[in-house]
């Protein structure tokens, strides 16, 4: 299984690239970032900086659109890096949530996300598209190689994640929930002709190293109690869509019918004052939190669903040690053992 860390933008800038830095030294194997360009500073800047002081990992956001970025200079941005770095970049996508609402914006239908992922993959893997009654192409990307991940949660996106993703990402841990976008994921893409197989899972969510104690399991909730909230704004636009139909699992939505709003001012924050209608039980199943062997035993739960990677959000007032803890205990344990000498 990959590791992953989601960073996002806040400044300055040089703490964002000195996690990267660090997540590389400790045995990451991605590094993302939150695409919300009025919430935080504009991450396309940063990568230059964070590939130009790294040597493997690959990154890319977590997650960008297409209604705030034009897909062709999207493309365009990927492929400069790759040629400037050697491929190691990744697109996460959806259909928009904090960048499109802050600016009074509305995420994209199904179908114009669907087209922007053919869009976008065919771009900057150097191939020619059709777009605006024209054939466009890069000319100077003929070696790039970069691939296009989905984010979803609802039954319409999961389905195109299979038909035409690259990958897919599910941003919450909970194992049930996961077992049953994978499998919607493997079915659309068996439906398409595609290998089953063929798109790569990847479940990002915060994790919180703690020594296991009541006390700092209560305090670790709280430090993530935001996230509930996030994920909330995406559930409720499914439950607008699909209302009680049974197309999404209750487990997902029933602890949103105490939600009253949002605020977007407070995205992504620890002590977010708006989410106080998320329970523990939420927290506990959404998020990863104790000891290194607790979030062990949870990821190698997650890799018997048939998840390749694990990206940590790293949004809380424990950064540094849950990324050193990683490095030394969590990312070691999950790893193929190899022998010197058998």
């Amino acid at each position: 299984m990959d590791i992953g860390v989601v960073l996002q933008c806040t400044p300055p800038a040089a703490r964002v690239v000195d996690l990267a830095r660090r997540a590389e030294t400790y045995g990451f194997d991605y590094v993302w970032t939150f695409d919300s360009h009025i919430l935080w500073e504009e991450p396309y800047v940063l990568y230059s900086k964070i590939l130009d002081e790294t040597r493997k990992i690959k990154i890319g956001p977590m997650v960008t659109n297409p209604a705030t970025r034009d897909i062709t200079v999207t493309a365009s941005v990927f492929a400069t890096l790759n040629e400037m770095y050697g491929n190691r970049t990744v697109i996460g996508i959806g259909r928009g949530d904090s960048a499109v609402r802050v600016t009074n914006g509305k995420p994209v239908t199904v179908a114009e996300l669907r087209q922007a992922v053919i869009d976008i993959k065919g771009l900057v893997n150097g191939e020619a598209i059709d777009y605006k009654d024209s054939t466009l192409r890069l000319p100077w990307a003929g070696d790039s190689r970069c691939d296009v991940w989905v984010a979803a949660y609802g039954p319409k996106v999961l389905a195109l994640t299979g038909e035409v993703g690259d990958g897919f990402i599910l941003q919450l841990a909970d194992p049930s929930i996961a077992e049953w976008t994978i499998g919607s994921v493997r079915a659309a893409a068996a439906e398409a002709g595609r290998a089953a197989d063929a798109v790569y899972n990847c479940v990002a969510a915060p994790a919180y190293i703690t020594d296991g104690s009541d006390e700092q399991n209560a305090h670790a909730r709280d430090q993530l109690r935001w996230f509930g909230g996030m994920v909330g704004n995406h559930v409720a636009d499914i439950v607008d869509r699909y209302g009680d139909s049974g197309a999404v699992p209750q487990a997902l939505t029933d602890y949103i019918k105490n939600r009253q709003g949002y605020d977007y001012n407070q995205h992504g924050q620890a002590g977010n004052t708006h989410t106080d209608f998320v329970p523990d039980e939420i927290i506990d199943r959404f998020c990863i939190i104790g000891t290194p062997d607790d979030h062990v035993r949870r990821l190698e739960e997650l890799r018997a669903l048939g998840v390749d990677q694990f990206a940590v959000y790293l949004q809380h007032d424990n950064k540094d040690h849950t990324l050193a803890q990683y490095g030394e205990k969590v990312i070691p344990a999950i790893q193929e053992t190899v022998l010197a000498k058998s």
